[in-house]
């Protein structure tokens, strides 16, 4: 039976880079050593994260003002490292509140600063993105969740602002096209649309940073991992390399022109599935839906526990939602075809004429 992988992340890979990090496991471009075991310092490590770097660059079209980082801790660490960094103790930054993350994201900034929600959709279970909102001429920062993953929002056009612009771009970094110069700071947990688990990429504009009174741990300090090149202490080295083979991937298959039309195909596919079927709610407000994780319910409640059973039998992996939100949850990454997305739209209907 074909499986077809719909986990929110870790998510589905491209097969060319599954192909070519297992080989590289085993032995990484013939020098009869794996992957896992090749020094971090070695020129063959440093080909690796350079090119990873360059990528980022390409993609974004970013020029020498910004500085690439692969950090360890995931993006969660981001939410105390980017206040940590960039807000002083008497200073306030701005923060939007528009699910899980972002929640999470201002409560940790409070811990080393003033926060300002500037913007807040809880009022409404997270259904919506927040427009025309004040932003404070004085903020250090404004931070937002570009793409909510629990609750299947998306920013599609950002706030324009006059200061600097900070995101949380996770759940869809490298999933579209994107002005990635109106920010100064953009960070990223890999194992979505990037690669495997284990590394988070940190877009910088070198010119907010040491601007904070405060003495910053060596290792929470963005100037030291540019200083030290991202090799500060031992970086995970086979979560850069599937994060480098995945970049080189979107590269070569167009770039992020091709990976966004490809993901409106098959958000809109999705979308025009559930809003024609009786069974199935989409409450999420239409221009905010993502494009990568669709969010929506069995109006009978009843039927969701059967209707998750059909999509185990039938090989739809990962699509109950979040455990605060409940319902279905389909994540439609870089790297899912969209004959997955067909599969699960047959089985939509198929459920539909059993039950409606």
């Amino acid at each position: 039976m074909k499986l077809h992988n719909f986990n929110s992340g870790p998510s589905i890979l491209p097969q060319p880079v599954l192909t070519q990090a297992a080989e590289a496991v085993l032995n990484y471009n013939n020098t009869g050593l794996s992957l896992l075991e090749i020094g971090h310092r070695t020129a063959w490590f440093q080909e690796i994260l350079q090119e990873a770097k360059d990528s980022v660059k390409q993609l974004m079209e970013l020029d020498d003002s910004y500085e690439i980082l692969f950090l360890h801790g995931g993006a969660t660490t981001q939410f105390m490292q980017v206040p940590m960094n960039l807000l002083d103790t008497q200073a306030t930054a701005a923060y939007c509140d528009h699910g899980v993350w972002g929640n999470k994201a201002w409560k940790e900034a409070s811990l080393f600063g003033k926060v300002k929600v500037v913007a807040d959709s809880s009022d409404q279970q997270y259904r919506y993105i927040n427009k025309g909102f004040d932003i404070p001429s004085d903020a250090a920062y404004l931070h937002l969740t570009s793409n909510n993953t629990v609750e299947g929002t998306q920013w599609h056009d950002f706030p324009e602002t006059a200061v600097p612009l900070v995101a949380d771009m996770s759940s869809d970094i490298f999933s579209r096209p994107a002005n990635f110069n109106q920010f100064s700071l953009i960070y990223a947990g890999a194992q979505k649309n990037m690669g495997a688990a284990g590394v988070n990429l940190v877009v910088v504009k070198k010119e907010i940073l040491g601007k904070v009174a405060r003495t910053i741990p060596t290792i929470m300090n963005y100037q030291k991992h540019i200083e030290a090149g991202s090799l500060m202490n031992t970086p995970p080295v086979f979560a850069v390399y599937v994060s480098m083979l995945t970049l080189r991937w979107i590269i070569q298959e167009g770039g992020l022109d091709a990976m966004g039309i490809r993901n409106q195909k098959k958000s809109s596919l999705l979308y025009d599935t559930i809003d024609a079927n009786p069974l199935f709610d989409a409450p999420v407000a239409v221009e905010d839906r993502s494009q990568m994780n669709a969010v929506f319910f069995l109006k009978d409640h009843a039927l969701e526990a059967p209707f998750l059973d059909l999509c185990k039998k039938e090989g739809m992996i990962g699509v109950k939602g979040y455990r605060t939100v409940g319902g279905i949850r389909v994540s439609m990454y870089n790297a899912l075809p969209i004959e997955s997305v067909t599969s699960f739209c047959d089985l939509l209907h198929f459920f539909t004429q059993k039950h409606g």
